[in-house]
């Protein structure tokens, strides 16, 4: 798979969390992904589903303004800095912040196995 590829199937990814569509979302990532969060902690595939499905976290935004992305062999890797906002336990939130994932093939497309979020 080619970086381009794996750059619009990123892009695929952030539309669908801006679509808060739980199964959409989840077919973007695998059984152990986890986010280790701009605020700090580690969340599990799971529990960041839960939190959308309930409607506690709602995203309205997922842009990129920066990125690069590499593959090496079986692994790809995309680092962007971009804006993520919506809301949480009926608050806005805004976050100018870099984001890496980490992606695996599954198939004909990638899946997620780890995001790392750090603010700008």
């Amino acid at each position: 798979m080619t970086e381009q590829e794996l750059l619009k199937h990123a892009l695929a990814w952030d539309e669908s969390i801006v679509s808060n569509d739980v199964a959409r979302i989840r077919s973007f990532m695998t059984d152990d992904w986890v986010c280790v969060a701009t605020q700090g902690g580690i969340t599990s595939v799971d529990d960041f589903l839960r939190q959308i499905q309930s409607g506690r976290l709602q995203h309205t935004e997922m842009s990129t303004e920066q990125s690069r992305v590499k593959v090496y062999g079986t692994t790809g890797i995309v680092t962007g800095k971009g804006y993520s906002k919506g809301t949480f336990d009926g608050k806005e939130f805004s976050f100018h912040e870099w984001s890496t994932s980490v992606f695996i093939p599954h198939g004909s497309h990638w899946k997620c196995v780890l995001t790392m979020l750090t603010n700008c």
